[in-house]
């Protein structure tokens, strides 16, 4: 039996914590810094691969991912020797997936053809909104204007370039969504994520909402109404929803995004990073500390400090249908009985499918365009007890 990392892909997920500055609505583990000491973090990173690469001899690299916090103001050396340090611990698949988050800002795009030099193929830009006032409200420090210009520079060292819109904004009714979801395609981009905005416990936004203050959130039927149009703009125009939130046009899914939507294996590496890895007959999950200082502290001092969970089988399962069931390949049902030693219930499965929520065909599940708002729901009635 091939290894789960054969069956689902191997990546590398590679956590840099630092912005310019804290966006409201956003719960990542980022933060604000006068001061990086870039080699110093370098070493840091390279000293970590050095630890998984002895956990995980002899795999193939199907992809490396640079999110934050805000990549883009990574030194282009540091991506470079994070990329040649990979590049001595495993092979490189041949269609080999490396990309890079970046703020669409002048200033980080100067940067693009170091990354491009680097190794760095594809890249994802944070637009988040293509109004000046919402930017000004999403705490993001581009202008409309300014981000353009990146996207041009940005596709000049990419051949493959995705960038991120948030809907459903303060304020924001259908027409205006509709009205900047054809600009976006407009520009006829080959990958776009574009995600419902929520409001996290822990944010400026989740303090603002908790205390009344975060006024014009649409009601649901609304938001649910900028979802389907989403869903319908996008597949005329020849980027159909391969994930509940991202739309490509075929062969420009993310791979490194499919790796968690399959299950597959990856490592997290750097503050807070999560990773799941299968070996010696177990899955773990893998989780480094929060704080960057504590991080740096820890890796460069040789003291290991990942926390490290076995799976239950019963979790693992859970986190298959989970992520699985949000994209439009769904979940292999072979995959389920033998690697997953599971079955789900059939009599819920024909309610479901009665329903119009899933379908099932050539041995696979998956939600319809109709089910994947209340996946939440499904997993409850399929989920073994």
């Amino acid at each position: 039996m091939l290894e789960n990392w054969q069956t689902a892909g191997f990546g590398l997920y590679v956590h840099w914590p630092f912005c310019a500055s804290k966006c409201p609505y956003c719960d990542f583990n980022s933060h604000v810094s006068a001061t990086i000491d870039q080699s110093q973090w370098a070493a840091a990173y390279l000293k970590e691969l050095d630890r998984y690469g002895a956990e995980t001899p002899g795999r193939v690299l199907s992809s490396i991912y640079f999110g934050g916090g805000t990549p883009s103001l990574m030194d282009p050396a540091t991506v470079a020797a994070i990329i040649d340090k990979a590049a001595d611990l495993w092979t490189f698949a041949n269609d080999i997936e490396i990309t890079l988050e970046a703020n669409p800002t002048s200033i980080e795009a100067k940067n693009f053809a170091g990354y491009r030099e680097a190794g760095v193929n594809r890249v994802s830009m944070g637009f988040q909104a293509l109004s000046d006032d919402d930017l000004r409200k999403l705490g993001r420090l581009h202008s409309v204007d300014e981000g353009l210009r990146a996207l041009e520079i940005a596709r000049q060292h990419f051949s493959r370039v995705n960038f991120d819109l948030i809907y459903a904004r303060q304020n924001q009714n259908l027409a205006d969504w509709q009205a900047e979801l054809d600009l976006a395609l407009s520009f006829s981009p080959d990958h776009l994520s574009l995600y419902q905005l929520t409001i996290e416990p822990g944010t400026a936004f989740g303090a603002r909402f908790e205390a009344g203050k975060l006024a014009g959130l649409p009601e649901e039927d609304l938001a649910v109404d900028m979802f389907f149009h989403t869903q319908e703009a996008t597949a005329a125009a020849g980027l159909p929803a391969y994930e509940v939130s991202n739309h490509a046009k075929p062969g420009e899914e993310s791979r490194h995004n499919l790796i968690y939507w399959r299950s597959g294996d990856w490592m997290g590496v750097g503050p807070g990073a999560h990773g799941r890895l299968s070996f010696g007959g177990n899955r773990w999950a893998t989780e480094a500390p929060l704080s960057p200082s504590k991080w740096l502290e820890n890796v460069l001092g040789d003291t290991d400090k990942r926390e490290r969970a076995s799976l239950p089988l019963h979790e693992q399962v859970t986190e298959y249908l989970l992520m699985g069931l949000r994209t439009s390949e769904g979940i292999a049902l072979d995959r389920l009985d033998h690697q997953f030693k599971t079955k789900l219930n059939t009599n819920k499965i024909k309610d479901l499918q009665d329903l119009g929520l899933i379908s099932v065909d050539q041995k696979r599940l998956r939600a319809t365009n109709e089910g994947r708002p209340v996946l939440n729901g499904i997993l409850r009635e399929i989920l073994p007890d």
